[in-house]
């Protein structure tokens, strides 16, 4: 099967920025769309930023022209870039991929185990 871990989650002060990653490892013959969410105390797990196989992103409108979605296809990893953070994005935030683990395999949904971000002063 496919592993992901984040990293990169911390405390930093309104207006800072945090850059997460998130590595898959483990079986993994072909990942298709990775992503990051975030799921706030008392609320749904939203998607944050969407980056497809071949590059094209989608972001949460309230992060756009904050947050940037990457990745490194060889590395395996998708990172989340995020500047100018605002208290209302405080979260925790997990890694998301779709991946197929092997040839025999389906195409399946997997997550990391989160990483927390806290923006205060």
């Amino acid at each position: 099967q496919v592993q992901l871990v984040e990293s990169g989650g911390g405390l930093v002060q309104p207006g800072g920025s945090l850059r997460l990653s998130c590595v898959a490892s483990g079986s993994i013959y072909n990942i298709n769309t990775m992503a990051w969410y975030r799921q706030a105390p008392g609320k749904e797990r939203e998607l944050v930023a969407l980056i497809t196989s071949v590059g094209s992103t989608n972001y949460l409108d309230s992060v756009k022209g904050r947050f940037t979605i990457s990745r490194d296809n060889a590395k395996n990893t998708v990172y989340l870039q995020s500047n100018s953070l605002k208290p209302e994005d405080t979260a925790v935030y997990y890694c998301y991929t779709h991946a197929k683990p092997s040839f025999r395999e389906s195409f399946r949904d997997y997550w990391g185990l989160g990483t927390q971000v806290t923006v205060s002063s």
